[in-house]
């Protein structure tokens, strides 16, 4: 069974940080992307960033890009997205997602599972 479980994810104050983690289950890690999309009310799944399994490129949304980093760690299965000078805008639900590749992003069409969520809420 494929299982994207997030976790880290809280209230903070603007220009605070969090740490989003993604633990993976039932696939071959290094044959996916991993990535992050976010749905704030109202609006459509945003994908913010991906980091790829087979080579490790990354992408990132223009709205994170200098504040949040993807990184991986291959051994445990997991993908982790630090989020630093956080804004009110980026207060949403993070999904983390499993593809084939960054290349559908910002756009979902790729993504072959999702997790959860989980809510981040940054007051200003």
């Amino acid at each position: 069974e494929v299982q994207l479980v997030e976790s880290g994810g809280g209230l903070v104050q603007a220009g605070g940080s969090l740490r989003l983690s993604c633990a993976t289950s039932g696939f071959t890690f290094d044959d996916y992307a991993i990535g992050w999309f976010r749905q704030a009310p109202g609006n459509e799944h945003e994908g913010v960033s991906c980091i790829s399994g087979s080579d490790g490129s990354t992408y990132y949304a223009d709205s994170v890009k200098g504040r949040f980093t993807i990184s991986s760690d291959n051994a445990k299965n997991t993908v982790y997205l630090q989020m630093n000078s956080l804004k009110p805008e980026d207060t949403a639900v993070y999904y983390c997602a499993a593809s084939l590749g960054c290349s559908g992003y910002p756009l979902s069409y790729g993504v072959d599972y999702w997790g959860k969520g989980t809510l981040v809420t940054v007051s200003s």
